[in-house]
């Protein structure tokens, strides 16, 4: 007999991600005695941290019919690569695009899914496909997606992360190209275009022509998004499209392009592309920075920050790591 999921009423989504990271730490082969201690530190320090725990190994449970101690009991496991199993658990749990999606049961679904995914990335990996009709998807970190093509329709359903999408002109590319989301569907009118998929909400980056945003639940006309333009939307509706930022598609070429954000938000966005906790204390999170990132080695990014800011990184261990202030 399963488990009900502890309640997650009182957990945050910051927490409910670190405890989501905590377990791909214990579960890859190259945690140690150190991890392991520096994890039950982490349970210890916080009522949340450990009701969060509790919650994910409920939710560890439901998926794969593991017992309580599901961590614990993978580390000794043999037979599955350390990659694989870590990308798994990423999918399952809806952690490598950071998005925290432990909520449901049917977020839980969506994340086994990706798993039988026709193409997938792990945290850190970019691909390329060439799709048949000539059109060409860029996989970001973490993402995962099916693609269908029948004649009446090219469909590509991005189950998890984010996509960069060039349309082609082929075989069979008269068909409508669409992008379904968990929240709508995105049309492409002869573009270049990106997709992401967040904890409830996904946006849609125009960059070169035109698309038509539709969310499932909504019995309004679609939005038409011209290029240059950026929006967001759930089931139910999109919000206001604004300016797109100029650097959106970088991750496509290896790096993060930042111009005057927040320390706090650039951590954020970094922490999609390494495994483990990375998180920004509060009194730096309002620090600002600018530059160009190269995305293929984040210890790298880390450690050119104390350069340009009062910040120092603090790493616990390899897998638990903290931008602070200077001391």
């Amino acid at each position: 007999m399963l488990c009900e999921p502890v309640s997650r009423a009182a957990i945050s989504e910051a927490v409910e991600e670190q405890a989501a990271e905590w377990l791909t730490v214990l579960m890859s082969d190259e945690a140690g005695e150190q991890e392991r201690a520096a994890w039950q530190r982490w349970r210890e320090l916080d009522p949340e941290h450990e009701q969060a725990w509790q919650h994910i190994e409920a939710v560890t449970q439901r998926l794969n019919g593991l017992h309580r101690g599901a961590a614990a009991q993978a580390l000794a496991s043999a037979g599955a690569p350390a990659n694989r199993k870590r990308r798994q658990l990423l999918l399952w749990l809806g952690v490598a695009g950071g998005t925290g999606l432990l909520a449901a049961q049917t977020d839980a679904w969506q994340g086994a899914r990706s798993l039988r995914a026709d193409y997938r990335t792990a945290t850190g990996e970019r691909r390329e496909v060439a799709l048949h009709d000539g059109s060409v998807v860029t996989l970001n970190t973490g993402s995962a997606m099916n693609v269908s093509f029948d004649g009446r329709r090219r469909l590509i359903e991005l189950l998890a992360g984010e996509i960069l999408v060039v349309s082609g002109h082929g075989a069979g590319s008269d068909a409508p190209l669409v992008v379904a989301t968990r929240e709508g569907l995105v049309r492409a009118l002869g573009t270049r275009f990106s997709v992401r998929q967040d904890a409830g909400k996904s946006t849609v980056d125009v960059f070169e022509s035109a698309v038509e945003v539709r969310p499932r639940d909504s019995a309004g006309a679609p939005l038409h998004l011209a290029a240059g333009r950026s929006v967001s939307f759930s089931r139910l509706q999109a919000d206001a499209p604004h300016a797109l930022d100029a650097y959106a598609d970088a991750w496509s070429r290896g790096q993060m392009i930042v111009d005057d954000v927040t320390l706090g938000a650039f951590i954020a966005e970094l922490s999609r592309y390494r495994p483990g906790i990375l998180h920004c204390a509060p009194e730096v999170a309002q620090l600002r920075l600018s530059g160009v990132f190269p995305l293929a080695d984040t210890q790298r990014i880390l450690n050119m920050l104390p350069n340009s800011l009062p910040v120092q990184v603090r790493s616990r261990t390899r897998y638990w790591v903290t931008l602070e202030a200077a001391q």
